[in-house]
């Protein structure tokens, strides 16, 4: 009988899963080729007929028919790799930053790089993902990584490369044009190029990938028993995290990042019953090719326009679901890691004052907010200022002071505050210092609510426009909470929950950019932040009257997450109603987050820094971090609203992509100074 069960699953999914294959791809061709007729169209597959028709079906449909197979089947195949070799669950090329670290390394490319390497995708992209994946294995703990510990750095890193990715696309418009589409994954092709170049290595990876499937199963063992049984452990590793990584790199560079693929298709066989690799890999090759066609085909229904809606942003949308499912799933392996994966920060190797820090802090803001009035295209104009500022004196100077950038440094400096303390709040809620707004889900749902009152209520005042970030933010922080009662607010659940909500964010967000014909570049430099234009009207409606609310309201909470930072258990015990003070701690931390963004838009990192730079000065006790922390993002956000203004003026640069530009380097440090062993 055990026999036959075998068999009656393999027809099931290997001869179920063909029948769907085949079904999509009728259905694909069916929604490219209505207005050719049906006999064009199997003439075509045929290779009969030479007439445009039959060409636009054979250079057109079918390549992007096959490019799809190709590109689910090694995305499938590199998530079971992944989730092997890391022993993690949630292991993909999306959740560790291998898709963002490639399409970085191959926009940088295409636009800095010698000619010859113009042409070199695959390459670059091998590269990048390379990068990517062992920094979130070295940052969050080599062998030592917790599941959690992984998808938090692969979370912020992704961060990380986007804004780098962004900032390049801005600025180099034209050297990178056509690469927003792609950027979010598409399937387009023009011809067989993609086809011919990496059918041969997906091929050879796959065999490669199947001959090592036995050692595989070992590994399932634990590495020790492997060894014992006389595997060659290291070797073995090698040879997954290099064909995973390949596998990956080949997708991007044909047809850009598409995520999910890798998560979705090897649990689903899992499911099924499949837990060797033997039988794992093939079927989750069959039905990751079933998976990126569907959501190809999907795609195409939602607009019957065939405006390319990209593809990648339909598997995110699938996807971010199945990964909060999976979450919760697995809840049982993350309860009570909240502490062990608390990524605690290093100490100074010397102690400071509390008053000389807090004095420092705010001398380093008087001494910011000067330089953002002084400073334009021109050059810092300290002594015209200073005669604007103490003068009665009218001029030209004192114009543009007043009338041009109070408002905005104002405006920057204020924004900074409400992120810092958004930022602390969620680290005290989640007990883990990389948490930030970004990660609980706040900055992407603002975007999401932005953008579709833009897009759906275009005749409306732009007023509108911050009501539904915020709409947004809280939207989004609500299903976070929602989804996170069901395990009482575990910290570690809380923070994967967010990643999985932002996925779903961002998916939308580039559905409605995509679907607006919106400019890429306007586009970008929305969503990466800015406080370009922004001045005493913002100040007034979104940040001086939360500022004056919300900061004492915070200051109440200080030293129950003192507490809270003991253990729940100990909080309990002191009196602490932990769930309470955790749903009114991030009802706070969103609204701050929310407000700073409907006044300059989705900036990131603001409050990831300025809380662990306050901690890093102070200590652990949140009464004395939380006015540093105050200071230290009003005085990051003014010098990334300074910077953006003079490092390219004309031009500006986003104040966000600056501020990723700042915390990036601060994160990497950050990271590899916590301690790797729980």
């Amino acid at each position: 009988m055990k026999s036959l069960s075998d068999k009656q699953k393999a027809v099931l999914i290997f001869g179920g899963g063909t029948a769907l294959l085949l079904f999509l791809i009728a259905f694909h061709l069916m929604q490219s080729s209505r207005d050719i007729p049906f006999h064009i169209v199997w003439e075509a597959i045929w290779n009969k007929g030479d007439s445009l028709q039959h060409n636009i079906v054979q250079s057109i449909y079918l390549p992007r028919i096959v490019i799809g197979i190709i590109a689910g089947s090694a995305l499938a195949a590199a998530g079971v790799i992944f989730q092997t070799l890391t022993k993690n669950p949630l292991a993909s090329p999306s959740t560790l930053g291998v898709h963002s670290g490639a399409y970085f390394f191959v926009v940088a490319g295409t636009i800095f790089g010698p000619s010859w390497l113009g042409g070199s995708g695959f390459l670059l992209a091998f590269l990048g993902g390379t990068f990517a994946a062992v920094l979130v294995f070295l940052l969050a703990g080599g062998h030592t990584a917790t599941p959690v510990r992984m998808a938090l750095a692969g979370m912020v890193l992704t961060l990380m490369f986007t804004s780098f990715t962004s900032t390049l696309q801005i600025f180099f418009e034209y050297e990178t044009a056509g690469l927003f589409l792609w950027g979010n994954g598409t399937l387009v092709q023009q011809d067989w190029n993609g086809v011919t170049f990496s059918l041969p290595w997906v091929a050879f990876i796959s065999l490669v990938v199947l001959w090592i499937g036995k050692k595989m199963d070992l590994l399932l063992l634990g590495e020790d028993q492997a060894k014992t049984l006389g595997e060659r452990v290291r070797l073995v590793q090698v040879l997954m995290f290099f064909s995973a990584v390949g596998l990956t790199a080949l997708v991007v560079s044909v047809v850009g990042p598409i995520a999910f693929i890798g998560l979705i298709a090897p649990h689903l066989m899992k499911l099924a019953g499949y837990q060797l690799h033997g039988m794992l890999i093939p079927a989750s090759m069959l039905w990751g090719a079933n998976i990126l066609i569907g959501a190809d085909v999907l795609g195409r229904y939602l607009d019957p326009s065939l405006t390319e809606l990209p593809v990648g942003s339909i598997t995110a949308l699938i996807g971010a679901p199945w990964l909060i499912w999976l979450i919760l799933k697995n809840r049982n392996r993350f309860l009570g890691t909240g502490r062990k994966d608390s990524l605690s920060p290093s100490s100074l190797l010397f102690n400071l004052p509390y008053s000389s820090v807090v004095i420092g802090a705010l001398l380093l803001l008087i001494i910011s907010f000067f330089s953002g009035l002084a400073g334009g295209g021109d050059g810092f104009e300290f002594i015209s200022t200073w005669n604007a500022l103490f003068s009665d004196e009218s001029s030209g100077q004192k114009f543009i002071v007043f009338d041009l950038r109070l408002g905005r440094v104002l405006a920057a400096m204020l924004a900074g505050m409400l992120l810092a303390l958004s930022g602390l709040l969620f680290q005290g809620i989640l007990r883990n210092p990389l948490a930030d707004p970004s990660i609980i889900g706040v900055t992407s749902g603002a975007g999401v609510g932005a953008l579709a009152v833009m897009f759906l209520l275009s005749g409306f005042s732009a007023a509108w426009i911050p009501i539904g970030a915020i709409a947004g933010a809280f939207v989004t922080v609500g299903i976070v909470l929602f989804f996170s009662w069901k395990t009482q607010f575990q910290p570690a659940v809380l923070a994967l929950m967010g990643i999985g909500v932002s996925a779903a964010g961002g998916a939308i967000t580039q559905i409605l950019i995509t679907r607006s014909n919106m400019n890429a570049a306007s586009a970008l430099t929305w969503l990466s932040g800015s406080t370009y234009a922004s001045g005493f009207s913002e100040l007034q409606q979104f940040l001086l009257w939360p500022v004056i609310i919300l900061l004492p309201l915070s200051a109440i909470f200080m030293n129950k997450l003192n507490i809270l930072s003991l253990g729940d258990q100990t909080a309990i015990g002191l009196g602490v109603r932990t769930i309470t003070v955790r749903w009114f701690a991030a009802l706070l931390a969103t609204f701050s987050a929310s407000m700073a963004v409907a006044a300059v838009g989705t900036i990131g990192f603001i409050g990831l820094v300025a809380p662990h730079l306050a901690r890093l000065l102070t200590g652990h006790d949140h009464r004395k971090i939380l006015p540093v922390s105050l200071l230290l993002g009003a005085v990051l956000l003014v010098i990334a609203d300074t910077a953006g203004r003079m490092v390219l003026a004309p031009k500006e640069i986003p104040s966000g992509l600056v501020a990723a530009v700042i915390g990036a380097p601060f994160f990497l440090w950050l990271m590899s100074k916590t301690p790797k062993k729980s």
